[in-house]
């Protein structure tokens, strides 16, 4: 009787610790962002932050501590060597933090797998080209493959490293044009016709390219594709009536994709687009904090202050949480040994991209 008493009172101690562990009550917590104030990672973090804030058990201060340097490297490296356990620091990652790691870059001091995930926001995109060349769809693109296209990227292992490697695949000649530092301003290069080749995010698209297309100062290609419950690669619902990435090979190919270069490719599309922008805790946070974020998550999903807003931020993707997040979390940072040894030795050879 006595030691069942004793049990008993560990277990409400116990029981009593964790729901204290899960009030975030009179707390302040950070959400560290790796890049410059103004940015889409900032704009999104100061975005969903009041919600956390309203939706989190005790009505936490959110704050935004904005840390860039390295590509984002540096705020990743700072969020490891510092963060405690506690729930009160958030890494608030991107594709840009993601790439470095999946490169094996020698700056990156962090890894993704020791995380805890509690939100993750996909997006998509698509590319065109211009009409002037003749081409009429992603069909047509075998008849251009020796004229050199133009196209505007910051950087070879930027974002834009996904289509550098989808325009390969589809074995096009394309010139990369880097330096560019937005997509808007590739945009505005494409409009003037210094580039012949651009992609956009959905919302961008939507937003500016669709107008092109209508008006007929561009040609559709292809999207990106989404990524289902089953991890297969699907037409985006966006652009229902483009083929995907993959379906876009097989029409110039005759044959479905495969091989360690379209592996490397999808490792990098998939933490470029549907697992893009993350939150994510320290690997030794206590599951109840954890549990504490993704409930708030799924509450502040049905929010009018989040709904009313959603589109204007985040585009025509529902952000996801739970399973769904973690699923994402994984595909979107891991890639196979061999893919990260093709995708470095071609970025050396061809780029001359250094991996010291």
């Amino acid at each position: 009787m006595i030691l069942r008493r004793l049990l008993m009172s560990c277990a409400l101690v116990v029981g009593l610790s964790s729901a204290q562990a899960a009030d975030f009550t009179g707390k302040t917590i950070t959400l560290l962002v790796p890049f410059p104030v103004g940015g889409g990672v900032d704009l999104w973090a100061r975005f969903n932050g009041p919600l956390l804030s309203k939706h989190l058990p005790g009505h936490p201060n959110v704050i935004v501590k904005n840390s860039p340097g390295g590509g984002s490297t540096s705020g990743a490296n700072l969020f490891v060597a510092t963060a405690k356990p506690d729930g009160l620091t958030v890494l608030v990652s991107s594709a840009s933090t993601q790439f470095p790691y999946l490169l094996g870059d020698p700056r990156v001091k962090y890894d993704y797998k020791d995380f805890k995930v509690f939100l993750a926001s996909p997006t998509g995109g698509a590319a065109y080209i211009n009409p002037k060349l003749g081409v009429k769809s992603v069909k047509d693109l075998p008849s251009i493959k020796n004229t050199e296209l133009f196209y505007p990227s910051p950087g070879p292992t930027a974002l834009e490293l996904v289509s550098l490697l989808g325009f390969r695949l589809l074995d096009m000649n394309v010139h990369h044009i880097f330096g560019v530092v937005g997509r808007a301003e590739g945009l505005l290069g494409f409009e003037r016709g210094e580039f012949t080749l651009d992609t956009q995010t959905t919302s961008a698209y939507i937003r500016s390219s669709a107008a092109l297309v209508a008006n007929g100062d561009a040609v559709p290609l292809f999207s990106w594709g989404v990524i289902d419950a089953s991890g297969n690669l699907k037409r985006d619902p966006n652009f229902p009536n483009l083929p995907h990435i993959g379906e876009a090979y097989e029409i110039v190919h005759g044959k479905k994709p495969s091989g360690i270069e379209w592996d490397a490719f999808m490792a990098f599309l998939i933490s470029g687009f549907p697992a893009q922008k993350l939150m994510v805790l320290p690997k030794d946070t206590p599951d109840d904090l954890v549990q504490a974020y993704r409930t708030a998550v799924r509450d502040y999903l049905k929010d009018p202050d989040y709904t009313s807003r959603r589109d204007e931020i985040i585009g025509e993707y529902e952000q996801v949480t739970d399973a769904e997040a973690e699923k994402l979390y994984k595909e979107g940072t891991s890639i196979t040994p061999e893919a990260r040894a093709w995708v470095r030795d071609f970025l050396t050879k061809n780029y001359q991209v250094k991996f010291e």
